[in-house]
C-alpha cells in the first residue's frame, strides 16, 4: 500500500525511482540521505519501502494484504511517516508498506513494480547462518535484484563528508560504485579519492583500474567533483585499505569479480575491511543482464 508524498501527489512513473528498504529506525536517516544523493543526480524520486512479513503459519495470513496493512502492521505506518520526514526536501518521496512471505521477497516485489533504478539497503551485522555472507535477506537481494544495489554499513556519525575513498580493482561493479561516490561527493562538496592497492608486479594493471574508475566518475550523472588518485604498493590489500579508511569519511567498494559464486556477490576483502573500520561503507553491485533475465524467469518462484 503506497502512501502519497507530502503534497498529496505521487510519482506515477513520471520519473525514475530509487528505493530505500528500511527496517531499523536507527539507520533510516543515513540510508535515506544516501538515496537522496543518488536520486538528486539521476533526477529521480525516492520510494521508502518497509515490509510486513506474512508467515504462512500465522493466523493473520488468512486476511488480505490490504487488511493486514490496515489492521495488523503495528507501528509500521508511523515508522514510514518518520522515515519520509528524513528525506531531503528537494526530492519527491513516497512510502510503501509491502506484505510478503519474506523481507527479501517483499523488497524484490517493490523493485519490480516500481521498475526502480537503484536500491539502498542497510547491513547491520552478520547473520547466524554460516552460509550467509551479509545476511539471508541482503544476500538474496544482491543475487536477484534487477537494479543497482547499494548495501550500506552505517558507521560513526561524521559532522561532514570531506573525502570519499573509492578502492578499485576493475570489474563491472566499478560503474555503480563510482556513481554513488560521485553523488555523495557532489552533495557534500567533497573529493573522491580513487585508490588501488597492488604489489609492484601488478602496478600496471592497478594503474589501468584507477584510470577506468576515474573515467567512470567523469561519466557518472551529476556535477563534476574533485578527483584524486593514489596507487599504493602493498602485499596485504586488506591491511592497506583498513589503514587508508581511517583518513576518509565514506568508503565505497564495487563488489569484486573473483572467487566462487557466493563470494563473487560481495567479495571477501570489502566485507573484512567493513568489519575492521568504524567508517560508513557502501558496497555497490551493478544490475547485470543475466540477473535481469533470471529474475524475470524466476521471480514468481522466489521462496525465502
Amino acid at each position: 500500500m503506497r502512501e502519497p508524498n507530502d503534497d498529496g501527489g505521487t510519482m506515477n512513473g513520471e520519473r525514475p525511482e530509487v528505493l530505500v528498504a528500511v527496517g531499523n529506525p536507527d539507520h533510516v536517516e543515513q540510508l535515506t540521505r544516501t538515496a537522496g544523493d543518488i536520486a538528486r543526480v539521476r533526477e529521480a524520486g525516492i520510494r521508502i519501502v518497509t515490509v510486513v512479513v506474512k508467515s504462512s503459519t500465522s493466523p493473520v495470513s488468512m486476511f488480505t494484504d490490504e487488511t493486514i496493512v490496515q489492521e495488523y502492521s503495528g507501528d509500521r505506518r508511523k515508522f514510514l511517516e518518520r522515515a519520509k520526514a528524513t528525506a531531503p526536501n528537494d526530492i519527491p518521496v513516497e512510502g510503501e508498506i509491502v506484505v510478503a512471505r519474506s523481507a527479501a521477497r517483499g523488497i524484490l516485489q517493490a523493485i519490480d513494480e516500481a521498475e526502480a533504478e537503484a536500491l539502498v539497503i542497510g547491513w547491520q551485522e552478520r547473520t547466524s547462518r554460516r552460509d550467509a555472507i551479509l545476511g539471508t535477506t541482503v544476500d538474496a537481494i544482491i543475487e536477484r535484484s534487477p537494479c543497482d544495489v547499494y548495501v550500506e554499513h552505517v558507521g560513526r556519525v561524521a559532522r561532514s563528508v570531506e573525502t570519499v575513498l573509492l578502492p578499485v580493482a576493475g570489474g563491472p561493479h566499478v560503474r555503480p560504485a563510482a556513481s554513488v561516490a560521485k553523488a555523495i561527493a557532489a552533495a557534500n562538496d567533497a573529493t573522491v579519492v580513487v585508490v588501488s592497492v597492488a604489489s609492484p608486479d601488478d602496478a600496471e594493471e592497478a594503474s589501468e583500474s584507477i584510470a577506468a574508475a576515474s573515467d567512470a566518475l567523469v561519466e557518472a550523472s551529476g556535477p563534476s567533483v574533485d578527483i584524486e588518485t593514489e596507487l599504493v604498493e602493498s602485499g596485504d590489500v586488506e591491511d592497506a585499505l583498513v589503514d587508508l579508511a581511517q583518513s576518509h569519511d565514506v568508503i565505497v567498494f564495487g563488489t569484486t569479480r573473483h572467487g566462487a559464486l557466493r563470494r563473487r556477490l560481495v567479495g571477501s576483502i570489502p566485507r573484512r575491511v567493513t568489519e575492521r573500520t568504524d567508517r560508513t561503507v557502501i558496497l555497490a553491485r551493478a544490475a547485470e543482464g543475466a540477473v535481469r533475465r533470471r529474475l524475470t524467469s524466476l521471480f514468481g518462484q522466489v521462496r525465502r
